[in-house]
């Protein structure tokens, strides 16, 4: 597995690298957005790791131009951890989102369940009123129209169409699709919904709001 690490501080940079290559991962670091940029549109990469404020090209930016392309998961690094960042993050199409200072070992961890949720599941293709998800090439169309879609959307989604007709609570989604004991508010998941029913159009109904508990997928 390949990633490509953004980080404009040294030493956080080199122990981030040292951490993943010793986990197995081949690494191409930089310390400024843009040249991770430009390292981006020549190689191909499983992972990207960007921090927020970098001189050149900021991780924002870089966000945008990579998401224009390219459905790469992409974990944001950020000094700053309030509330309104990390939803702008989700919105923008950040797949993860951790807060500094963080330990190394966790960063790992955490790219390794994203990791393992990108891998290609075997071909299996799920249907419903429309609303076709490919899970081998983890894409979703509406009406056979193709539907951008983030790595997160994409998996949210599906999460909801595989347990159809059940009431899933937001702790729940959260452990499953997000993978992880998530301390965040669980708002994280109404702006992810939000923005999946917009692109699913007038099908996007058909996730419902189950009022004090969470979300449901179903075709009434």
């Amino acid at each position: 597995m390949k990633i490509l690490l953004a980080e404009d501080h040294d030493h956080l940079r080199e122990i981030l690298e040292d951490y993943l290559v010793e986990n197995g991962y081949e690494v191409k670091s930089f310390d400024n957005g843009e040249d991770a940029y430009y390292c981006f549109l020549i190689e191909s990469f499983d992972l990207i790791l960007l921090d927020v404020m970098m001189p050149k090209l900021d991780g924002w930016s870089v966000l945008r131009q990579i998401r224009q392309t390219s459905k790469v998961p992409i974990v944001m690094l950020t000094a700053r951890g309030e509330e309104q960042d990390e939803l702008f993050g989700f919105e923008v199409g950040v797949d993860e989102y951790i807060s500094k200072p963080f330990s190394p070992k966790i960063l790992v961890a955490r790219v390794e369940a994203i990791l393992k949720r990108t891998q290609v599941e075997e071909n299996k293709v799920i249907d419903c009123e429309g609303i076709t998800i490919d899970t081998e090439g983890r894409t979703v169309k509406v009406d056979g129209k193709e539907i951008e879609m983030s790595l997160r959307e994409y998996e949210l989604l599906k999460y909801l169409m595989d347990n159809a007709n059940i009431a899933l609570s937001r702790d729940k989604i959260l452990n499953n699709v997000w993978n992880y004991d998530y301390y965040g508010d669980s708002r994280t998941i109404d702006s992810h919904i939000k923005k999946i029913r917009h692109k699913l159009g007038k099908k996007g109904k058909y996730i419902e709001t189950i009022r004090g508990v969470g979300y449901k997928f179903e075709v009434k």
